[in-house]
């Protein structure tokens, strides 16, 4: 019983302890599915919030592809809109939109290498799925006509192994890689690559083509070994012969390969490229060396290889050249001018000035120069005209280019043309495009530009000829005629003397007279000459009649061209009095407003002593000397400068301060000394800082270096302080040029600025800083820099863009930058090539602007001579200036006096109601009993 019990009681705590493990067990697993939900609903919540943060990218990125698709659809032409296109839909991976946009870029614009190496490699990896390998062979083709591209040509060579297993796949590798190495082959630097890969796929077919080791090849197996092995023979010769990099490599490898000899002939060309390499190798080096865009270093490769003179090897230097510097249409007009006239290959020269035109299609001279070359090999007309017709949509930055591409297209026309027939399709085309230009010049050009860019109306002229020497059509020329005199052409001599040729050769004598008798009265340039003409004329064609009436003619005309311009002249010469009689009257205004200044100065004013001839010679710095203009820099002028430090003090003067001691005493030690002033040797200082200490010491510290100084004579106020400016004298003239170098050395936080010691008065137009109003090429004007930015910064910035001739920070007289610039390059192609990648570039925070150096038109008040007091009257103080208050102390029943009694003029009282006059006629100042009768009497 009791076990019995113990068993019950031990199954019943079993059961306990099982039930006890299952609701734990229970409970757990219902906490994991809480736990798991729990998850679940937070994965949920976080994808939610993943698909709305992508959704919302995707929005922002389609709105931008939409922003850019209508950008584009407005100016196909802008490249950078092009190329953001592009990385979007890439981004998206929309690859029909994609495609789509790379080959519209690609209809208007060459790719560069890394455009074109991501476009094919996005289409290889879709062809792995389609079978159509084709697609992706013409892609590679058009790759390849951009630009010389060695790692393209590998790509295309790599690419085209992955066929070789197909029909004619093996020659058509092998037609790939001969046309590789004649295009880069001879690439210095990356044309081993291209030789190595060729060699290495014949060493594969080789190993094919091998019997397998201790069994005899037959005949036929033989033949086809021989012949492999004579492939990479060949190429081995080839590639040795040819000045490449490490080519001592080459030539090792080539000997361990052949395990014979190396034969005399190969040892002979290997010999000669060595030597080319040798010299070529600087020239390379320098190339690797030198930052973008290099064209000094091509051009020197350049004159170079043209003086060695191997073809091959001069247009790959170009290519090169082009293919980093593909916006310099200087570069492509020499490339395309060297190949019409030296290669004169068809494919080869129709290629590149294509290619020309599509990188600088704004450049009229190679659109020109296409149209030749075009004629020149027997194109058929729908492509010339076709050319043409884009040239006319090019954009061309000028009206006479437009009249120029017109010229050269009605050129080729007019040698299309078979004058023997009376009618042709040929000349009815010709004439149609005569009369399309001069409506396209009319509407077109002169809606864009404001004017024809045709005003001599040379395709008019050209027109009439035509009809009256080929044509036969003397009325058809004769009404041309009208229309060009009728455009304003009509008073100029040669114009008529053109016509009138034209009548002489294809027309008759009444018409040859009657245009004559028209030049004389129309023209206003040269009439005397065309009076002679026809008075020539008639003395060999007229009669007696036409002679007199001849005579007659040219006399009226004559006698009435005299007249005018007789006329003409008293007017410019009254025109010239009366600017001398301004003049005057300025000079006589200024005279009367410095004499009213010391008027009213009063008795006790200090009259400054007279110069006298002598003090000229004694004393450079005193009032004797004749004011002195210096030359002016950055638009300041020192003409104002006055040295006072000669005059004597006023009565009662006591220095101020020790520096106000040490400036009397150096100034007068500077009295002392016996001097003879010589401008050829001294140099003038300004913008120096007014609180200089013994300015005389740090002066001649600055320029010892320079040569022997005889003296330095800084300027002093009457109060002796330093003026900020002064003279230094050298012993000979040769030490002015190197203390001009000292311009704008900063001295104590200011830049010192050294000019030449020129008499203004001698030389009113000298300046130091010619300021330049013409377009300046080869020079940038650069805005909004940071004012941190140092000159060395901002060229070592520059210097990546081109050779640096000479950089200007512009800065305030103080020192303190302004944020401007100006770099001057070597010349106008790589201000250029710098404006285009300079413009926007970011400095620190800023980003800059960057345009040609073109300074506006200067205008009356910065002409050499102009006073700017004359603009607005000068308000009259008294003699120390404007006071404080401006209170007057005239007493307040004066300021009410209306009677005309005793009319008071600013402390002066009028002759007439005193009845008093000086001798000199000056009105006499008030005196204390002039003032006490005023008082008593009112």
């Amino acid at each position: 019983m009791q076990r019995l019990l113990s068993n019950m009681a031990a199954s019943s705590s079993a059961e306990q302890t099982q039930l006890h493990d299952m609701e734990e067990e229970e409970e757990g697993m219902e906490e994991r599915e809480m736990e798991s939900d729990e998850e679940n609903r937070m994965r949920g919540e976080n994808s939610d919030e993943e698909e709305d943060d992508s959704s919302d990218d995707e929005k922002e990125n389609e709105a931008e592809i939409q922003r850019l698709e209508e950008q584009l659809s407005i100016n196909a032409f802008d490249y950078n809109c092009h190329v953001d296109l592009i990385k979007l839909l890439k981004q998206e991976g929309e690859l029909p939109r994609l495609r789509k946009a790379r080959q519209k870029m690609s209809e208007l614009f060459p790719l560069t290498e890394e455009i074109w190496l991501e476009w094919l490699k996005d289409e290889i990896r879709l062809t792995e799925e389609e079978p159509n390998r084709e697609k992706v062979y013409e892609l590679f083709e058009k790759a390849v006509t951009d630009y010389i591209c060695p790692d393209i040509w590998l790509e295309f060579a790599q690419y085209s192994i992955g066929g070789m297993g197909l029909p004619g796949g093996m020659e058509k590798v092998r037609s790939i890689f001969e046309r590789a190495v004649m295009a880069v082959g001879l690439h210095m630097t990356k044309g081993q690559a291209v030789w190595e890969a060729y060699r290495e796929f014949e060493n594969v077919i080789l190993s094919t083509v091998q019997p397998p080791p201790g069994r005899v090849p037959s005949c036929e197996e033989q033949g086809r070994l021989n012949v492999q092995l004579e492939r990479i023979h060949t190429l081995f010769r080839r590639q040795l012969a040819v000045p490449l990099m490490d080519m001592e490599a080459t030539f090792a490898e080539y000997e361990e390969w052949s395990e014979q000899e190396v034969a005399e002939t190969v040892m002979i060309q290997y010999r000669k490229a060595l030597q080319q390499l040798a010299k070529c190798k600087p020239l390379e080096e320098a190339l690797i060396l030198a930052e973008p865009p290099k064209m000094a270093e091509y051009q020197a490769f350049l004159d170079f290889e043209l003086k060695e003179g191997d073809p091959a090897r001069i247009q790959i230097i170009y290519e090169r050249a082009l293919a980093e510097n593909c916006l310099v249409p200087d570069m492509w007009t020499k490339y395309t001018t060297y190949l019409d006239r030296q290669l004169k290959f068809k494919d080869l020269v129709l290629s590149s000035h294509e290619r020309a035109v599509r990188n600088c299609p704004w450049t009229m001279g190679l659109w020109k120069s296409y149209l030749l070359a075009l004629e020149r090999y027997d194109a058929d007309h729908a492509t010339v005209s076709d050319v043409f017709e884009k040239a006319l949509i090019a954009g061309f930055i000028q009206a006479t280019d437009y009249v120029e591409i017109w010229q050269a297209f009605l050129d080729y026309l007019r040698r299309r043309v078979d004058f023997s027939k009376e009618s042709s399709k040929e000349l009815e085309e010709l004439r149609g495009s005569f009369a399309r230009s001069l409506e396209y010049m009319k509407q077109d050009v002169e809606e864009r530009f404001g004017e024809s860019g045709d005003a001599s109306c040379i395709i008019m002229q050209i027109w009439a000829r035509i009809e009256a020497l080929h044509c036969k059509n003397i009325q058809k020329a004769r009404e041309l005629w009208d229309s060009i005199l009728s455009k304003g052409n009509a008073k100029y001599a040669n114009m008529w003397l053109e016509y009138y040729n034209l009548e002489r050769s294809y027309g008759d004598n009444a018409h040859c007279r009657k245009a004559l008798h028209r030049a004389v009265q129309c023209t206003s340039d040269y009439p005397e000459h065309v009076c002679e003409v026809l008075l020539t004329f008639e003395r060999v064609e007229g009669s007696l009649e036409d002679w007199d009436v001849a005579v007659l003619k040219t006399e009226t005309r004559l006698n009435r061209v005299n007249e005018q311009r007789a006329k003409a002249a008293v007017k410019e010469a009254n025109h010239a009095r009366q600017e001398e009689d301004r003049g005057d009257q300025r000079q006589k205004n200024k005279a009367d407003k410095k004499g009213q200044k010391k008027g009213q100065k009063g008795p006790g004013a200090v009259l400054k002593r007279k110069a006298t001839q002598d003090d000229h010679h004694n004393d450079w710095n005193n009032d004797s000397a004749p004011k002195r203009r210096r030359g002016t820099r950055d638009g300041a002028t020192e003409e104002n400068m006055e040295t006072e430090a000669g005059r004597n003090p006023p009565p009662g003067y006591k220095p101020g301060n020790k520096r106000a001691q040490q400036g009397s005493a150096a100034q007068s030690q500077n009295d002392e000394k016996p001097e003879l002033r010589n401008d050829d040797c001294s140099v003038f200082i300004s913008n120096l800082a007014y609180t200089l200490e013994e300015p005389e010491a740090k002066l001649r510290a600055q320029f010892e270096s320079c040569g022997p100084i005889a003296q330095v004579r800084p300027v002093f106020a009457t109060k002796g302080t330093f003026k900020g400016y002064g003279y230094v004298q050298f012993e000979s003239a040769v030490s002015v040029a190197e203390a001009l170098k000292l311009d704008r050395r900063e001295v104590e936080g200011r830049p010192m600025f050294v000019s030449p010691c020129v008499d203004k008065k001698e030389n009113p137009d000298f300046k130091i800083f010619k300021y330049n109003t013409t377009m300046e090429r080869q020079k940038l004007f650069i805005s909004g820099l940071p004012f941190s930015c140092t000159k060395e910064q901002l060229e070592e910035i520059c210097k990546s863009h081109g050779t640096v001739k000479d950089l200007r920070l512009v800065t305030y007289r103080s020192g303190k930058p302004k944020g401007l610039a100006y770099v001057e390059f070597a010349d106008d192609t790589q201000a250029s090539q710098a404006v285009l990648k300079m413009d926007g570039m970011d400095i620190g925070e800023n980003k800059i602007c960057v345009a040609i150096s073109n300074p506006p038109r200067r205008n009356m008040m910065d002409k050499p001579g102009f006073d700017r007091t004359d603009l607005m009257p000068r308000q009259v103080f008294g003699g120390r200036g404007r006071g404080r208050t401006q209170l007057s102390l005239i007493p307040r029943s004066l300021h009410r006096q209306s009677e005309p009694v005793s009319k008071v003029k600013n402390g002066t009282v009028d002759a007439e109601a005193s009845g008093e006059s000086s001798a000199a006629g000056e009105t006499k100042p008030l005196s204390n009993s002039d003032f006490a009768r005023m008082l008593l009497s009112k």
